[in-house]
């Protein structure tokens, strides 16, 4: 037995013990018996459920039983990313879940993971809901095919973002055998389902997708899905199968739709506050001010801390600093905010210097708000660019990074070349750090590349640190968690033990 499948059933009988203890039962079910409201079959009907789908990535929601500042899809997505990857530092040991993605300590009762899970197929639910209502009635003019198409996209986004945590990237081992996720494609479909491979579970998504396309010709707010926002997700879906042609194919036809543009160095900096109005936006997730997580609640919680609200735990870390640093004219330095002491030293919590993310703040002047955006221009120029360097024409790949860097300030610092020690796929990834930092693309583009998440610095994502004051210019020998392969069993996430509690033919990772 492995040690991960000793874990495994470690964490399975104590979980089921809590299950059955006389203090209580707790309800579990697998990921098709989430209720949804029953809904007419107007059309007012049909976009009431719509929105709530939407308003499902942002809300509060009962999970079982429990109502949590924490228990909200976008904060868990960006959490399970993010804090798995090299850009951000943790700057203490917690007992929130988040702390077992910096530290690799997953377990099947983690519960940032089975909320992510639940809700993830409640989306779903909701998606087959429409999509269900409007095969019977059927889509018979634009408004319902786009509303449809929606739908369509909002069911592939979110099985594609399952697969990013819960399976083995397409890259790595045999799709066609590794398994990927439970496809809930229908709001009557069978509770006792078994994972789909990661090919079938691409296959489905791409599929979604090219229905969402067809159906969606109806221009909305970058708040909602367009047919844009579905040929971005499916150069996206491309690029982590590693489709170069298909990567380029779908970028180039968000690029030529004509409907958006790069920012610039003037108009980056308030691209991330003011998302939905800025020309850079494919799909955002609106929030208003009412949406306000309060001061602990929030995305922004953890990253920022104005003194009176945010937790202010987690910064950006050195080697992501160091890139940025290459040139201090990159405009991408406006979103770490630095906390400097009275006489001027930065400032250390737990002796870990104090760079502060701003990427989810500010919007309304708020310290904790910002609509977060999940499909942006860039990331097509970006899949451009890896996807030309893996087809090796070099010329191109530069021409997408350049066209970002010459956007960002650094119009004078264009790339030209392959520096020495690096190859042209490193230059590649280095970009997208820089363009892409805290928007949950690290961990998953070095995954794909078969790159080794290297967390050489000091940080609480090191096993057993303890000491409050550190020499932040010595490196860290001798540790757990510094270096993480592609192919370590630890990056993925256990499928939640609601879930293999409640279905017994989904097997455990």
């Amino acid at each position: 037995m492995t040690m991960k499948n000793l874990y495994k059933n470690i964490w399975i009988i104590a979980a089921l013990a809590i299950v059955l203890a006389g203090c209580g039962k707790m309800d579990v079910a697998p990921s098709n018996q989430i209720s949804t409201e029953s809904i007419g079959n107007t059309s007012d009907g049909i976009i009431n459920v719509t929105n709530g789908n939407y308003a499902l990535f942002k809300n509060q929601v009962d999970f079982n039983g429990f109502v949590d500042d924490n228990n909200m899809y976008l904060r868990q997505y960006f959490q399970l990313s993010d804090f798995a990857g090299d850009e951000i530092v943790c700057g203490q040991k917690t007992e929130d879940p988040l702390y077992y993605s910096f530290t690799y300590t997953h377990s099947p009762d983690q519960a940032n993971s089975r909320f992510f899970w639940y809700i993830s197929y409640k989306i779903a639910n909701g998606a087959n809901t429409v999509i269900e209502i409007l095969e019977d009635k059927g889509a018979d003019n634009n408004e319902k095919k786009q509303i449809m198409g929606e739908n369509y996209f909002l069911r592939a986004f979110v099985h594609f973002n399952l697969l990013k945590f819960y399976s083995k990237a397409y890259t790595t081992g045999d799709p066609t055998t590794n398994l990927g996720v439970i496809i809930r494609n229908s709001t009557s479909g069978e509770s006792q389902k078994a994972r789909a491979t990661v090919q079938e579970t691409y296959d489905f998504i791409i599929g979604d997708l090219e229905k969402a396309i067809e159906l969606m010709n109806v221009s909305k707010g970058t708040e909602y899905a367009s047919k844009q926002a579905a040929q971005a997700l499916l150069s996206r879906v491309y690029l982590n199968m590693g489709n170069n042609d298909k990567t380029i194919e779908y970028a180039d036809q968000v690029i030529n739709s004509g409907r958006y543009s790069l920012e610039t160095a003037s108009s980056y900096p308030s691209l991330f506050a003011n998302a939905l109005s800025h020309n850079e936006t494919i799909w955002a997730i609106a929030f208003t001010p009412s949406d306000n997580r309060g001061k602990f609640g929030s995305i922004a919680s953890m990253l920022y801390s104005d003194g009176n609200s945010g937790w202010g735990e987690e910064f950006a870390s050195i080697p992501y600093r160091n890139l940025l640093a290459e040139n201090l004219n990159d405009v991408r330095l406006s979103y770490i905010d630095t906390s400097y002491n009275d006489d001027g030293s930065v400032r250390r919590k737990n002796g870990i210097e104090v760079f502060y993310i701003t990427k989810f703040s500010f919007q309304d002047g708020d310290p904790n708000l910002s609509s977060p955006i999940m499909f942006r221009l860039a990331e097509m120029y970006l899949n451009k660019a890896e996807a030309y360097a893996k087809k090796e024409d070099e010329a191109n790949a530069f021409a997408m990074l350049n066209e970002i860097r010459k956007n960002r300030g650094l119009a004078d610092d264009l790339i030209n070349s392959v520096p020495s020690g690096k190859t042209l796929i490193d230059v590649v990834l280095d970009e997208r750090s820089r363009e892409l930092a805290f928007e949950g693309f690290r961990a998953t583009d070095l995954i794909r590349n078969h790159k080794t998440i290297k967390r050489n610095y000091w940080g609480y994502h090191i096993a057993g640190l303890t000491p409050p004051d550190i020499d932040l210019s010595t490196t860290p020998t001798g540790y757990d968690n510094l270096e993480i392969p592609y192919d370590d069993s630890r990056i993925i996430y256990y499928i939640p033990v609601d879930e293999i509690l409640a279905n017994e033919l989904c097997v455990q990772n």
